[in-house]
């Protein structure tokens, strides 16, 4: 009887997670999503051609103010999407939203360079991410129950670092036009979100390490039987959300001028639905970028549409949760369907 040696059933494992990772991306391309997407810009574009004076969807002013503000859920929610590929969630990413970008603003106007100052900003967010990761995984605790704990942790220390005033943010020279100009007719945020994109699906959907986050999110225990390092790639993707979070909150502050406090209270909740709308998983091993993408533009098109027409601020949360659950609908039907 001839025994198979480790090293063979090492490649042995190593081609059966990279095979898994082929058939998801053969099965999950978003294009459900992107549908629906192109199919609702489609019917807005009509309504503003036939009515532009009430409904002004395709005014310079409004696609600008949406290529501005959408990559300030987007970046954050693309770190949420790749931690909730893997399996975890993260409920403080909007309190590192806030204490990372005023750390930043607090350090530049004490007279530290900006640079370095954004750079300690990146830091910070990163390693708030990182111990999410550790208390999560060292310790067994679910991610939700931590990452809710350090949410009033973070909170607390924007507060004993910086009080509950806004902080200003005017960042200067080359440092402003990367993070509030303009490249063309193209705010910089949608260009950050853009080449972070690109990024997170070159990582998911072109390196083992995107094979090993699916293994993670959707079976841990097999995951680790075929070699893969579940707690590394966990804290990987902790890693990734801070500093996701982090670079969301630079932007916004350089955009805005100032960042308050509480202004990103509901940027964890905005960011999980995004990617919800957009075809993730809660309990992991399923998502897109594409579909991260999406959702974050689908979420702004619901304010814009309502702002556009009108309607009474309040009326977005209880729109915001009406796609929630239609998207969660719609993607139990559509994957029924294709079994």
């Amino acid at each position: 009887m001839v025994t198979e040696a480790p090293a063979t059933r090492e490649v042995a494992d190593y081609k059966e997670i990279s095979a898994s990772g082929r058939r998801y991306r053969l099965q999950q391309s978003a294009i459900d999503i992107a549908i629906l997407f192109v199919g609702l810009q489609i019917l807005s574009v009509i309504f503003a051609l036939v009515d532009p004076s009430r409904f002004a969807y395709l005014n310079s002013a409004n696609i600008t103010v949406a290529l501005q503000n959408i990559p300030l859920l987007g970046i954050p929610a693309l770190g949420v999407g790749i931690l909730m590929i893997a399996g975890e969630f993260d409920l403080s990413v909007g309190a590192n939203y806030i204490f990372s970008s005023i750390v930043v603003g607090q350090l530049s106007a004490n007279g530290m360079n900006q640079w370095l100052a954004v750079l300690v900003g990146l830091i910070a967010g990163t390693v708030i991410g990182l111990l999410n990761g550790v208390i999560t995984l060292k310790l067994k605790i679910p991610s939700f129950i931590t990452t809710l704990g350090t949410l009033g942790i973070w909170n607390a220390a924007t507060l004993f670092y910086h009080g509950a005033s806004s902080q200003t943010y005017t960042p200067t020279g080359i440092l402003n036009s990367l993070l509030n100009g303009n490249f063309g007719p193209v705010p910089a945020p949608a260009i950050w979100m853009l080449v972070l994109a690109v990024g997170c699906y070159a990582l998911l959907q072109r390196h083992r390490i995107g094979n090993h986050v699916f293994a993670s999110g959707g079976g841990p225990a097999a995951a680790n039987a075929t070699g893969v390092n579940v707690v590394r790639t966990k804290m990987l993707a902790f890693g990734i959300t801070g500093f996701m979070a982090a670079v969301g909150g630079i932007l916004a502050a350089a955009s805005v001028g100032n960042i308050a406090p509480a202004s990103a209270d509901s940027l964890a909740l905005n960011a999980i639905a995004a990617c919800v709308v957009g075809g993730l998983l809660l309990t992991g091993g399923k998502g897109t970028v594409l579909g991260i993408v999406i959702g974050a533009f689908l979420l702004y098109w619901i304010q814009d549409v309502l702002l556009l027409l009108g309607a009474p601020g309040f009326y977005l949360s209880a729109f915001v949760g009406a796609l929630i659950i239609a998207a969660s609908v719609f993607y139990r039907v559509i994957s029924t369907r294709r079994v």
